[in-house]
This record gives C-alpha cells, structure tokens and sequence, in this order.
C-alpha cells in the first residue's frame, strides 16, 4: 500500500512540475501595462527611460518630434536613460508656475540619473522651459 501511493506520487510529480511551469510561463508572458512595454535598449531614433538604474527595471522610449508624457509608472522615477537619438532632445519637469528642462545630448547616457527624480515629459524643444 505505501509502495502503491509512492508510485501514484511518483506520477503525478511529473503532471505537476509541468503544470506548475506552464502557469509559470503564462505569467511571463502576461503583456506590460499599456504605455509601459519593458524596452531591452533604445532603438535607433529613440531615448528610453528606465525605472532602475544601469538602464534596468521598467522601460519607456520616446521618439522625437513633439511633447509627450511620460508614463505614470516613470513619473519622477526615471533612474537612468540612453538617448540613440542624432539630436538633442529635453527632460521636462512641470513645476508650480513654471516649467525647467534639462538637456539630453545626442547619443548620451546614465547609468544613475538624479534628474530623473523630476521628469514628467519628454521633447525635442525646451518647451519654454528654464534649463534645469
């Protein structure tokens, strides 16, 4: 009897690993939040944003021309980018009354980048903006 109930968990272990990950794998193949798909590296023609630093965590790109907002998940949270843009393009922090801008150079980078803590915006114009 013991033996006949080490077999059926002996079988059933096999059934079980591969339920266990498959429900694994669906879940990492669940899609990001919309406006949020994770980004590997900036593309060419694009400046992404991570939540992490060392261009790790969560992942946004934007692609000039225009304004845009960055994500929620990204706002005042972006500790590091990587521009692959031929052009200079602006952080943008929407304070009370005014507005500052800080320059993002052609092709430049950081690893771990304070002024992230303030963006709300990205743009290929200063907006008006102070420089920040």
């Amino acid at each position: 009897m013991l033996r006949r109930s080490a077999l059926r968990t002996a079988a059933l272990s096999p059934t079980a690993l591969a339920a266990t990950l498959s429900a694994a794998l669906s879940l990492a193949a669940l899609p990001a939040p919309a406006g949020a798909a994770p980004v590997a590296r900036a593309a060419p023609g694009q400046v992404c944003f991570w939540t992490g630093a060392g261009q790790h965590g969560t992942g946004w790109c934007y692609s000039p021309p225009g304004y845009r907002d960055v994500p929620a998940f990204l706002h005042d949270n972006a500790a590091s980018f990587r521009s692959d843009v031929n052009r200079a393009v602006y952080a943008i922090d929407w304070a009370r009354g005014t507005c500052y801008a800080r320059l993002i150079r052609a092709y430049d980078h950081s690893d771990n980048w304070s002024w992230g803590s303030r963006i709300d915006g990205v743009a290929d114009t200063d907006q008006g903006c102070e420089a920040g």
